[in-house]
Parts: structure tokens; C-alpha cells; sequence
């Protein structure tokens, strides 16, 4: 009873020690073989880790914008945009969300908690002789808190700051490298026009992640300065004036975007539909869009389960062709080693014996295929960040998973011709040449 165990562990022994010296004999055709699996691993891998990192620096730009928010936005007509290419003469377009808008939200619809007004200007603000060309938002104290954008150094301003009409103002971060290469910008001053601006805060970089610099955060980002709404009314009005080669547009915008906050996750698609239908009875044109983070989340969810299956059937593709590379290899083997087959069963080797044989081979080719794969898979998205700047995330379960199938199309294409190689005639086997 005790020897039935060593005897199947030193008959398998035997049988590995076996395939492998039948692999090595044809080196390069096993090495050959294996590649359809090595490029199928790398690619489940490698393509999972490339879209994990896509998915996921477009779920925090759509998080930045709060899961409980509606931002609505104000938009120029379709109609006035065809009328402002064809005038060339000064005149005043008036569209956009009003403050008039703002009541009837807060009056009318229940489970709007907090409401953020802001003015959008372009402008270039100027630090002696550095300048940048950025947007200045005039909004309320409670934006970074609403818009999960904190600020990094300093303070935002407060409601004092807005009572007072204050010249302050709190910059983006990486408005405050190029203006205050040397030093830190938090009590320095800009100048907008013939306005000066106090900077009491600078804010966190956007699109910062874990992982990532602040450098690459601070890439192709706009430029954004924040001030007092009631500053941004006083200094600027509700008349804006754009002006362009032989022509000017004026403009009377009184809030460029207002964000919304709802009590709770559940009823903001229900409270987006109600603000569309109330803006919609008081505005006479389509000067006027809603964004839904949530909403814009859900679909980049959805995106990225496409995205996931798309890149698991090509994948599964390449996998494909490598088993059945595999299965025409062994079977090409089973014919080489017919003779081979057939002494083996003379000298008293069952069938399962040659099953197991052939299986063996098959696993370990598929195996080997695997490893190399995922340390292939692993390295890839590691030399894309590296050098296309790409974030990728290689989770925990695609090596496992990528290996796993790798295994078990050893296994199943390995069947086959190990069925094969055991039906045969030991007695046929044996004359074959």
C-alpha cells in the first residue's frame, strides 16, 4: 500500500524527464511552437493593462467633477454662430444661463443642496515680464470643495473676500510654475489689463493620480485663475467684447457654468431631467447644455467592459492559433515517434502511460509559452509608460488568468493527439519505419 504512491510519483518523474529530452531534441520547433502562446499571454496582458490605465484616468477626470453634480453649461446658439460668421459689424448676442435661472432651481426644485455660479473669461494675466494666457473663473468660496479641486498652498477666498469686492485671486498650479519660476507665488501679485490681483492660494494640479508626478499632472493642462464672483461682475460686467480681424462680437453672458449639488447619487438623474425641463420653458433657444458626471461615469464603465471584451477576443485569438500549432506539432510528433510508441507498449507501458506522455510534452510547451508571455506582458506596459507617457495598470489577476488559459490550452489541444498516440497498434507501431 505505501509503495502504489512512490511508484506513480517515479513513473510520472520518468515520463517528465522523458518530455523534456523529446523537447530539447527539437529545440527550435518547440521554441517555435510556443510563440502563438507567448503572443497570446502578452497581449491579454499587456492590452488589459493599457486599458485599465486609459479607463482609469478617464474615471477621475469624470470623478473630479463630483458623482452628486450637475454642472450646466451656457452654449451660443447654433444660429448665432452662423449669423456672427457672416456679420462683420459690431452687435450684442445675449444667451446663456441667467441668475434669474438660479432662483427658479433653488425655489422650484427640491434636492438641490448647494448651488456654484462662475464666470468664464480668457485673458493674459502678467507677472512683470512673464505672462499666460488663461481662463478666469469668477465663483464662490465652496468651488474646491464642489468640484474636488483643493488647493495645495494657501487658501481659496472666503466670503469676506467676496463681500469686499477683493482684488485676490488663487491660480492653478501650473499657471504658478510658469509665472513664479523661482519662488512660490502665495503673496504675489498679477496683473490683468490695468488690474492687480493679490494670489493668496495655488491650487492642486488637475488630473494628479497616484503614481504620477506633479510635473506630468501640470502637462497640457489650461490655465486657470480663480477670483471673487462679485470681483469678476465689477470688473468685467455681463458684457464681454470679442474682438477679431475686422470685426468684434459682444457678447451678454451672465453665468458661463453653474454646478449643481443634489442630496444624494439616486435622485441625480431624476434632478438633471427636472433642471432640463425648467431651463428648457424659460429659455426660447438652446443656449444652454447639462452635464451629469455620473451619468458620463456610467458610460465610461460600460466603455470599458467593451473595450475589455474586444481585447480578450483578440486574445483569445492569438491563444487560439497557438493551440492548434501545438495540436499540429504533436501530432506531427506522434507520426515521428510511431516506432518509439510501439516499443514502449512492447515493453509493457499502458496507454495511459502514452497519454500521459503526450500531455506532459503538450502542457510544458504551453507552460513555457506562458511564462515567457507574462514576463513579456509585464514588461510591455512598463516600456509604454516609459515612454509614450501612458498610464497602464497591470491588476493582479491578468498574469494569473493569462497563464491559466495558457495551461489549459495545453491541455485541451493536447488531448488529441495524445489519444492518438495511445490507440495505437503496438503490433503496426512496431513495423512502421
Amino acid at each position: 500500500m505505501n509503495r502504489s504512491p512512490s511508484l506513480s510519483l517515479e513513473r510520472l518523474r520518468r515520463t517528465v524527464r522523458l518530455g523534456l529530452k523529446s523537447l530539447w531534441l527539437h529545440r527550435l520547433r518547440s521554441l517555435l511552437t510556443v510563440l502563438g502562446i507567448v503572443f497570446g499571454v502578452c497581449s491579454v496582458i499587456a492590452m488589459l493593462a493599457i486599458g485599465e490605465g486609459a479607463s482609469y484616468e478617464a474615471q477621475e477626470q469624470i470623478k473630479n467633477l463630483g458623482s452628486q453634480n450637475i454642472i450646466l453649461r451656457s452654449v451660443k446658439p447654433p444660429e448665432a454662430q452662423k449669423i456672427s460668421e457672416k456679420n462683420t459689424e459690431s452687435y450684442i448676442l445675449s444667451y446663456g444661463l441667467t441668475y434669474a435661472d438660479l432662483r427658479r432651481i433653488q425655489s422650484t426644485i427640491p434636492g438641490v443642496t448647494v448651488v456654484v455660479p462662475g464666470r468664464i473669461m480668457r485673458e493674459t494675466v502678467w507677472n512683470i515680464s512673464r505672462f499666460a494666457d488663461c481662463e478666469i473663473v469668477g465663483t464662490v468660496p465652496w468651488y474646491p470643495e464642489m468640484r474636488n479641486h483643493p488647493v495645495a498652498e494657501g487658501r481659496f477666498f472666503s466670503e469676506a473676500d467676496i463681500i469686499q469686492s477683493a482684488s485676490v485671486c488663487v491660480i492653478g498650479a501650473e499657471m504658478a510654475d510658469k509665472l513664479f519660476p523661482l519662488g512660490s507665488a502665495v503673496g504675489g501679485a498679477v496683473r490683468v489689463k490695468g488690474d492687480y490681483y493679490r494670489v493668496i492660494g495655488i491650487m492642486e494640479a488637475l488630473g494628479k493620480a497616484p503614481g504620477k508626478s506633479d510635473a506630468d499632472a501640470r502637462k497640457n493642462t489650461t490655465h486657470r485663475m480663480f477670483i471673487p464672483l462679485e470681483t469678476a461682475r465689477m470688473r468685467y460686467g455681463e458684457v464681454l467684447v470679442k474682438r477679431r480681424t475686422g470685426s468684434s462680437e459682444v457678447e451678454k453672458v451672465q453665468l458661463h457654468e453653474v454646478t449643481l449639488k443634489v442630496a444624494s447619487r439616486e435622485e441625480v438623474v431624476n434632478v438633471s431631467l427636472a433642471v432640463k425641463d425648467l431651463l428648457e420653458r424659460n429659455h426660447k433657444k438652446q443656449d444652454f447644455e447639462i452635464v451629469v458626471p455620473i451619468e458620463l461615469l456610467r458610460r465610461e464603465e460600460r466603455t470599458k467592459q467593451i473595450f475589455n471584451i474586444v481585447l480578450g477576443s483578440i486574445a483569445a485569438i492569438s491563444l487560439l492559433v497557438g493551440g492548434i500549432g501545438i495540436m499540429n506539432i504533436m501530432l506531427a510528433s506522434v507520426t515521428e515517434r510511431t516506432r518509439e510508441i510501439g516499443v514502449r507498449r512492447a515493453l509493457g507501458a499502458k496507454r495511459r502511460d502514452i497519454v500521459v506522455q503526450f500531455l506532459v510534452e503538450t502542457v510544458m510547451l504551453s507552460a513555457a509559452g506562458g511564462l515567457l508571455g507574462v514576463a513579456l506582458g509585464v514588461a510591455i506596459p512598463w516600456v509604454v509608460s516609459y515612454a509614450a507617457g501612458l498610464k497602464t495598470i497591470i491588476t493582479f489577476w491578468s498574469p494569473i488568468l493569462a497563464f491559466t488559459i495558457s495551461g489549459l490550452v495545453g491541455v485541451i489541444f493536447g488531448i488529441y493527439p495524445a489519444i492518438r498516440a495511445a490507440s495505437m497498434d503496438p503490433v503496426e507501431a512496431l513495423r512502421h519505419e
